[in-house]
């Protein structure tokens, strides 16, 4: 069995389950920090190990790009390539179409493109995604999708849910790799009727699990949680669930509590980059001059590397200095909470009192007293 659920919250639709792979069982609810071109910005995959993660995602298309296929499958795969013996999802690159860079045109075939490294046209089929993932050794694959940016009108939704469908249906005929999951991606905007339509498509063909796409793009916070909830009415329940691209801890919990299982953001290490300290009374920068005289460490209580070594004085020095290392240090600590948040929730489902976890930490989140 792929997926299992071995419990779930009685008073909201939270579960804990474990997703099996080739490379290792997942735990889930999970977050994966994001390796677009197989690295965590500024972190080796030893660090990554030992912050606990279990699975990562990297980016298809861009791999295929630079350094290529070629290069990684002679390397023996993804996982050796970058040292990392864990689960590694791939993203389809159908994301890249909402980027100016790529000048992006959608074709009968798939998405015409011209590559931001070197101006090189490709045109990016879902026969040559899967292949792309196939030749990488991922553990769990996406299919090629249509993800049009948020405010566009309904003709353009009702397009790409065709587009989506017809682009996974493909892909799975494509796809011989028995190691490998594949998971489909479900799409539809902020349109009800859309998004039920394009997860029941998906549903009906049976993939290994279900991404969750075109959400958290722009759309305000109450109909982001309404569509997630539409999506997830037509999915099957017994497969695992993935909203891609979702990294604020507080949406984070509050989509575990409608079903999620698995999530994705670069938004935690984007955040550690740009000075932003994720702790559970809130997030703060750590360059603000007050912490300049701090000699507690980034967050009271925290376990990490970073806590356990350093203080609030020496990484605001850092980042005020623009040091690469108080980068890697917000971003350890980032992750180490990220990682720390989904091991609570799992906790606090299998007692069954994720509502209250979640109300509670809704509520320290928010407070963020300390700047």
């Amino acid at each position: 069995m792929v997926f299992s659920i071995s419990c779930e919250d009685i008073a909201t639709k939270a579960r804990v389950g474990k997703l099996r792979t080739a490379h290792g069982v997942v735990a889930t609810p999970c977050f994966m920090p994001v390796a677009t071109k197989a690295s965590v910005k500024t972190l080796a995959s030893e660090e990554l190990l030992g912050l606990g993660v279990e699975a990562i995602i990297s980016n298809a298309l861009l791999l295929y790009l630079k350094p290529g296929v070629e290069v990684i499958s002679a390397a023996g795969g993804l996982h050796k390539f970058m040292n990392f013996p864990r689960v590694i999802f791939t993203d389809s690159g159908g994301f890249q179409a909402l980027r100016r860079e790529f000048k992006p045109e959608f074709t009968k075939r798939g998405i015409a493109f011209r590559s931001p490294f070197d101006n090189s046209r490709h045109v990016f089929t879902p026969e040559l995604c899967v292949a792309v993932q196939e030749a990488l050794g991922s553990d769990i694959a996406m299919t090629l999708d249509d993800c049009p940016p948020y405010g566009e009108a309904k003709e353009r939704y009702v397009e790409s849910v065709a587009r989506t469908t017809r682009w996974a249906r493909a892909c799975k005929a494509a796809h011989t790799c028995d190691d490998q999951l594949l998971f489909a991606i479900a799409q539809g905007g902020t349109f009800a009727d859309l998004r039920r339509e394009s997860a029941a498509q998906l549903a009906a063909l049976e993939f290994d699990g279900y991404g969750i796409g075109g959400l958290s793009i722009g759309e305000p916070h109450d109909v982001m949680l309404e569509m997630l909830e539409v999506s997830i009415s037509a999915l099957p329940e017994e497969k695992p669930r993935y909203l891609m691209g979702l990294g604020s801890p507080i949406e984070v919990l509050e989509a575990i509590a409608r079903g999620v299982d698995i999530f994705d953001s670069a938004f935690p290490t984007r955040n550690a980059r740009h000075s932003a300290v994720y702790t559970h009374a809130g997030k703060y920068s750590i360059t603000k001059a007050k912490h300049l005289r701090s000699f507690a460490p980034l967050e009271e209580g925290c376990t990490c590397y970073t806590c356990r070594n350093y203080t609030r004085a020496y990484v605001s020095h850092l980042m005020r200095a623009g040091e690469t290392l108080g980068m890697r240090l917000v971003t350890l600590h980032n992750l180490h909470f990220m990682q720390a948040l989904m091991r609570e929730a799992r906790k606090a489902i299998a007692a069954g009192e994720f509502a209250e976890f979640l109300k509670e930490f809704k509520q320290n989140f928010k407070r963020a007293k300390h700047g």
